[in-house]
């Protein structure tokens, strides 16, 4: 590929954009021998967005050294800005401003954002006569416009969160129903009012579960009961996903359960036009939902719910486990490839019907007609699946990419994936912060560049000459390269993928590529196709036969999941560097989006994003409410102090620690009063290999480098632990430090409630034994160096700012309330529910 730039290069490669070419791929309307060779891989023109163009900026070379490596960088630099990279980039800048605004360690004001981006908008400007600067403050721009576009997006949510738990009478009309795979239903009810007590900063919506709800409470219902609240919660431990983040851009300000009720109230106040339309669309939403399920039945029909209409909270537990494991949860979230493959069903279906009519399909642009109604196919299947936002991202990418068409111009480019992205983050720029958004969009552009550089390739490669060849032959081949094919989309997308699913869920599928290879054919031929039909055919009643055949499918992906999912060995790989997935992210946009040899800068990325992939592994994790703790027990697994701790915590806990099993507490039969009782009982034993050792009183624990932890129920077990402990946990919100040594880390209730759940970290092990030998000769005891760090910061950001409000963040105790049996169990099954 020729990187020399010319005038008459320049006007070959606008003539070919305008036509709505891909590289490698003939325009609409433009015979492929009409194509110019080394055509750029975008199909992408940008006339003087960000200055001039390459054409009339050609001199611009001569500002640095006449040396033959920069004249060549440059001379590649200002193809890849006349192919418009300088477009493809803007969404990357936009997030990159987004991503710093939310990770801020405190409030950012408006005020000075916006009269940033009006300063750098009349620089951008004033630049235009020189184009290095022009596109560094054009960046720049882009990356404040995103940070105003999180502002923005925070002011507009302004979710009411609740400060502490609190039982109350609530009365609401009901948003949304799920009927929970456990039997539990759960309620998305939008407040009216609270009584005994009422709430002077009562939520606007809340998500609450209830055991058993009546017939009559449907979706625009008034409803009734006692409930008990509570705020939504942050991280279970410092990096991991914030629950209060979503809740507050979801517009949930707590959650819950019934202690009685719910039930109709006797006389409802008259709903509003918009809440009687979303009660409908709710309705029939679960009413198709359960008419799906009961046709095809089991696990199998709660999956088809899913995809038709969103609705997932049926699904199994053990089925969802052995999707994620077998690498193909992805078919359960309606999302970009739900989406094509309803648009690609629509038009396939309108061009065989327009194909019966040869004439008038030579006549009209049938292509059109049928690119046309499948943006209203997948309008509507936005509609009636719930509009969630990874949905409304995805139909947005197709939307674009389907109206490309209507315009003559190439679909598939990275030019409409820019425009998908920009959509995307001006209206919700939180999502940028997700994995759905950074798992979603990095494998669009790693298909969209690996497709361009195969048609790249298969440009320039001499043609065949034909040969006449058995049809046997001939479909082998035809099968061969379809299988190539998907192998290939699975690996690339998969690589696109894999630092994302890592860093927020320590988890990568290993076998992940043969389970797409066995289960995507079914989904894309007999599941989702049969989907629509089964959909379409739904209000005339013969949707039956469609969702049989739907169902079948199903069942062969699920037992191709479970099958992979018992084979695959342990997917857990730790926690990984905020440093290597910015690192990669960076050699992924290189790699993607450059057309000439300047791709090759990812290489050293990639390199260096490898190398500094591992992160920092906690040695001890405290949750947020003060009650457990968890410690790294090396080989045997991590010890926690509880008999019966959270699940969703625990699990999260072990593949942060890279951990195995759970060694549970011991509790001894003749178990001693005293703090430095339990510590007797670790003196003997193998250091970090025991567990907890467990009294009415307090728990304590020998980690690998010596340091003992005490995990106290009161401040008198806490003194006790300060000579002897140099970790203290106290579950006591009332209770200061009682131990006032730098030797002693002390963490209260009080703290975690202020600013989360911790983590702690140790010494490195050579260091520890070093010091310890050192100590041990001198007869002092050892100390080893402890590090620690909390989830949440301070000045609180928005979603975060209830945290103050709570009794335990005051420093009082909680409010005791003797709460009917019934519900115990409820609230044990809130706590597990990482949805709550």
């Amino acid at each position: 590929m020729a990187d020399e730039v010319s005038p008459e290069n320049v006007s070959e490669r606008r003539m070919f954009a305008a036509a709505g070419g891909v590289s490698g791929m003939p325009a609409v309307g433009l015979p492929a021998a009409n194509l110019p060779s080394a055509q750029p891989a975008s199909g992408i023109d940008v006339p003087a967005i960000f200055g001039k163009t390459v054409a009339d900026a050609a001199p611009r070379t001569r500002l640095l050294p006449r040396l033959p490596q920069f004249r060549g960088i440059m001379q590649a630099a200002a193809t890849e800005l006349d192919r418009g990279i300088a477009f493809v980039l803007a969404p990357v800048f936009m997030a990159a401003g987004a991503l710093v605004y939310f990770a801020a360690g405190h409030e950012p004001s408006a005020a000075p954002l916006a009269i940033s981006a009006a300063c750098l908008g009349l620089l951008v400007m004033a630049s235009r006569s020189h184009p290095p600067v022009n596109l560094a403050l054009a960046a720049l721009l882009l990356a404040v416009v995103g940070a105003l576009a999180g502002k923005a997006e925070t002011w507009r949510a302004d979710t009411r969160m609740l400060g502490a738990e609190v039982t109350t009478q609530l009365t609401g009309r009901l948003v949304a129903i799920e009927h929970m795979a456990k039997g539990r239903d759960r309620l998305t009810v939008s407040v009216t009012r609270t009584e005994r007590p009422v709430l002077r900063y009562a939520p606007d919506q809340v998500r609450v579960s209830a055991r058993t709800v009546g017939d009559d409470i449907v979706p625009g219902t008034e409803i009734t009961g006692l409930v008990r609240l509570m705020p939504p919660t942050g991280p279970v431990r410092p990096g991991s996903y914030d629950f209060s983040f979503r809740s507050y851009f979801d517009g949930n300000g707590a959650s819950g359960f019934f202690l009685r009720g719910p039930v109709l109230t006797a006389n409802p106040a008259a709903a509003g036009l918009a809440a009687r339309m979303r009660a409908m669309v709710q309705g029939w939403r679960a009413a198709a939902a359960a008419h799906i399920a009961e046709r095809i039945g089991g696990a199998e029909g709660e999956i088809a719910a899913a995809l038709v209409v969103g609705v997932r909270a049926g699904i199994p537990d053990d089925v969802n486990e052995a999707l994620r494991r077998a690498g193909i949860y992805h078919i359960i979230s309606i999302s970009g490839l739900h989406m094509a493959l309803v648009a690609g069903t629509i038009m396939g279906l309108l061009r065989g019907a327009f194909a019966l009519f040869p004439g008038f399909s030579s006549r009209r642009p049938v292509k059109k007609y049928a690119a046309a109604v499948a943006v209203a196919g997948i309008a509507a299947y936005l509609f009636i699946s719930g509009a969630e936002v990874a949905a409304q991202r995805s139909f947005i990418m197709l939307a674009v990419m389907l109206t490309a068409v209507l315009f003559d111009r190439a679909a598939l480019t990275m030019r409409n994936l820019a425009i998908s992205a920009i959509v995307v983050i001006a209206v919700s720029p939180h999502e940028v912060a997700g994995p759905s958004f950074q798992m979603s969009f990095a494998a669009t552009a790693a298909l969209v560049g690996a497709y361009a550089a195969w048609a790249d390739y298969r440009l320039r490669r001499p043609a065949r000459t034909q040969t006449d060849r058995p049809l046997i032959l001939r479909g082998l081949g035809r099968a061969t390269g379809a299988i190539a094919g998907l192998a290939m989309t699975s690996l690339v997308a998969g690589g696109a993928t894999a630092i994302y699913a890592a860093y927020h869920f320590q988890q990568m599928p290993s076998l992940g590529l043969f389970t797409n290879l066995a289960a995507m054919p079914i989904v894309s031929t007999l599941v989702m196709p049969f989907a629509v039909l089964g959909t379409l055919a739904m209000p005339f009643g013969l949707d039956g036969p469609f969702f049989d055949v739907m169902g079948m499918g199903l069942s062969a992906t699920v037992a191709i999941a479970r099958w992979f999912s018992e084979r695959s060995p342990i997917d857990v790989v730790g926690p990984v560097s905020g440093l290597s997935v910015t690192l990669l992210t960076a050699a992924l946009v290189i790699a993607t989006v450059c057309t000439t040899w300047l791709r090759a800068a990812a290489v050293p990325l990639l390199l260096a994003g490898l190398l500094t992939l591992p992160g920092q592994a906690p040695d001890l994790l405290v949750s947020e409410d003060g009650r457990l703790v968890g410690l790294d027990a090396g080989d045997a697994g991590m010890a926690v102090n509880r008999t019966r701790p959270n699940a969703f915590t625990t699990g999260d806990w072990q593949r942060a620690m890279l951990a195995g099993a759970i060694v549970g507490p011991v509790v001894a039969k003749n178990a001693p009063a005293s703090v430095a009782g339990l510590v007797e009982q670790l003196a003997g034993q193998p250091n970090g290999t025991q567990g907890f050792v467990c009294s009415e009183r307090a728990c304590a624990a020998r980690h690998a480098s010596g340091a003992i932890i005490v995990h106290a129920k009161d401040p008198a077990g806490a003194s006790e632990a300060c000579g002897l402990a140099r970790v203290v946990v106290i579950d006591d919100a009332t209770a200061l430090d009682p131990c006032r040594s730098s030797d002693v880390l002390v963490v209260g209730r009080r703290d975690l409630a202020q600013r989360g759940s911790a983590a702690v970290t140790f010494g490195s092990r050579a260091d520890s034994n070093e010091a310890s030998n050192s100590e041990a000769a001198t007869g002092e005891n050892f100390a080893p160096t402890v590090e620690i760090e909390f989830a949440i910061e301070r000045p609180y950001r928005p979603w975060h700012a209830q945290r103050r409000y709570s009794r335990e963040a005051r420093g009082l105790a909680p409010y005791s309330r003797t709460r009917p049996a019934a519900a115990e169990g409820a609230s044990a099954d809130s706590r597990n529910d990482p949805d709550q």
